[in-house]
């Protein structure tokens, strides 16, 4: 059991003794005195009594953890005990109509407010609003439906009291009148803060969500960067918390990890403004009417599990022409690549619509994992020279050659710099020129992989 909890069982159990306590007074001042108001006070607090016992028991079992028949917890036990008590309220309320009512007909009532009555009024005051600011609070901090009716139903009550003792204290002065009003008054405070009571329970009961609530939290949601659209935004209280189900649609170029990554993102950004809001998101696939062909291609193959490249576009003549390289494993039977390779057509014809040409060609999956090792050095400085040699104007500082010996042949990885405002385009024809260049001198070599690197602008002034 948590600490919130075991405030809301002490704070209940207090709230019975003291209900208890100051029903015995008042039905025995009541009775003393003859007072109707204070015998109507003593009905409440006798009522207050029974209401407190069945809130305690309501927040032990609100605080159960959820469970297989109950999912979302047990929160609502909570404003099934405030209904109750809004029953007893209005059940309350309408017999001391009932007995004010048949004493109005009387011409005179005898009433004896002596010390010891106004004692019990005043004792019965200071308590019902000790009661109502230290529970209060508790309701507040724990969010807790059964204590905030109780918080409603003390404040009534020490209104109520202060009421029969101005009617008592009219009475002593000769209106004998004065307490059967004052109880007409209490039924009326008892029966306003039923219906409170009572609206604020249903509306927890229907699940209506808390004014302002949905579209603080649907604004929120939207300013997230990453979501594209809400489909669905549902709120609903459940004790302390108000649970949530939101359906989001993102970009279905977006990998799942920048999905999770949003997910979390939304949920802190709501934590941050609504603590006691616990959602439930779920993230659907959009296509932007911004995509472009490339990305949908790319969508399509991650699907397949299949790679592709060298992916081209072209408009001809009005329609739209792809072509695509697919990678399958060398081992595989041609009838079994084709079909990999019809699949990703038919799904690209599927996606951008049935006028556009597709065409595909099938190569082997390059080698993954090849052993090695280092190759000579003077293998490796002849290759480096190379480089160095078949650069050109474009590519310099050819720096971090490795060569390693495979049974397929030599691998060489390397780093070079060109100019950090030429475009991607033209480093990379410099790079497969020198490439091609050095393979010529050197037919071993299987492949190449260059790193291009922006060249320092210090040493690209130097060099200008």
């Amino acid at each position: 059991m948590d600490a919130a909890h075991k405030i809301k069982q002490r704070a209940a159990l207090a709230s019975i003794g003291a209900s208890a306590a100051l029903t015995i007074a008042k039905l025995a001042a009541g009775l003393f005195s003859g007072s109707l108001a204070l015998l109507s006070e003593a009905g409440n607090n006798l009522v207050d009594t029974g209401i407190t016992i069945i809130t305690f028991f309501a927040i032990r079992i609100a605080g159960k953890p959820a469970d297989e028949d109950h999912p979302y917890g047990h929160g609502k036990v909570e404003a099934v005990a405030a209904l109750i008590e809004t029953g007893f309220l209005f059940a309350l309320a309408a017999f001391i109509l009932f007995e004010a009512a048949q004493r109005l007909m009387q011409k005179s009532v005898a009433i004896d407010a002596n010390a010891w009555v106004f004692g019990v009024l005043i004792v019965s005051i200071i308590v019902d609003l000790t009661r109502w600011y230290t529970l209060s609070r508790i309701a507040r901090a724990t969010k807790s439906d059964a204590l905030a009716a109780d918080v409603l139903n003390f404040s009534s009550d020490a209104i109520g009291t202060t009421l029969v003792l101005c009617g008592l204290i009219a009475a002593r002065f000769g209106f004998t009148q004065g307490d059967t009003i004052a109880a007409l008054v209490v039924a009326i405070f008892i029966a306003v803060a039923g219906y409170r009571l009572g609206r604020r329970t249903i509306d927890t009961l229907i699940d209506t969500a808390p004014k302002g609530l949905t579209e603080s939290v649907r604004e929120i949601v939207g300013a997230v960067p990453g979501v594209t659209a809400i489909d669905t935004l549902r709120l609903r209280p459940a004790g302390p918390e108000i649970l949530g189900d939101i359906g989001i649609f993102v970009p279905r170029t977006l990998p799942l990890e920048k999905v999770d990554a949003l997910k979390v993102s939304i949920k802190a950004a709501i934590a941050a403004a609504h603590p006691d809001v616990n959602v439930t998101l779920t993230a659907m696939p959009m296509a932007h009417d911004d995509e472009t062909v490339l990305e949908c291609l790319l969508l399509i193959a991650a699907k397949r599990h299949t790679m592709i490249h060298n992916v081209i576009v072209q408009e001809i003549d009005g329609r739209t022409s792809v072509g695509f390289d697919v990678e399958v494993d060398g081992q595989m039977p041609l009838g079994q690549a084709h079909e990999i390779a019809s699949q990703l057509e038919a799904d690209a014809r599927h996606e951008l619509g049935p006028d556009i040409e597709v065409d595909s060609h099938i190569e082997p999956l390059e080698q993954r994992a090849l052993s090695g090792q280092n190759a000579a050095p003077a293998t490796r400085d002849a290759i480096a020279a190379a480089l160095a040699s078949f650069a050109g104007n474009l590519i310099v500082e050819i720096h971090s050659v490795r060569v390693r010996e495979t049974p397929a042949g030599l691998v060489v990885n390397y780093h070079c710099r060109a100019d950090p405002d030429l475009s991607v385009d033209k480093v990379h024809c410099a790079v497969d020129e020198m490439e091609r260049r050095v393979m010529i001198d050197f037919p071993a070599i299987v492949r190449m992989i260059g790193h291009a690197e922006p060249l320092r602008r210090a040493a690209f002034r130097r060099r200008g």
